[in-house]
């Protein structure tokens, strides 16, 4: 199976061109959000995922017209899992 690239963590492409973008600190972005720091910095260091409530608070944030969509931010979690996944589990084999 060819190896796919390595797709990046959404948290991410918060920490590096959202906030920047926004010109906010992670503190200021986390009261916007709604959600506490840590939280929000966890997910921006990739360590914790994007959930679904994660996503629908930055589409209502950022806003459908500045490619804010829940269904984005999720699309690009489960890519970066599944990467991983396939890194870490063993061919599984074809039923046949």
């Amino acid at each position: 199976m060819a190896t796919m690239f390595n797709p990046p963590h959404p948290g991410e492409t918060l920490r590096e061109d959202v906030l920047p973008e926004l010109g906010l600190t992670v503190t200021e972005a986390a009261r916007q959000l709604g959600v506490t720091r840590v939280a929000l910095s966890r997910v921006l260091n990739g360590h914790a995922a994007i959930s679904v409530d994660m996503a629908l608070r930055l589409e209502a944030w950022l806003g459908v017209e500045r490619g804010g969509r829940a269904e984005l931010w999720l699309s690009q979690q489960m890519d970066h899992d599944l990467w991983r996944a396939r890194l870490e589990t063993p061919e599984i084999p074809a039923r046949g």
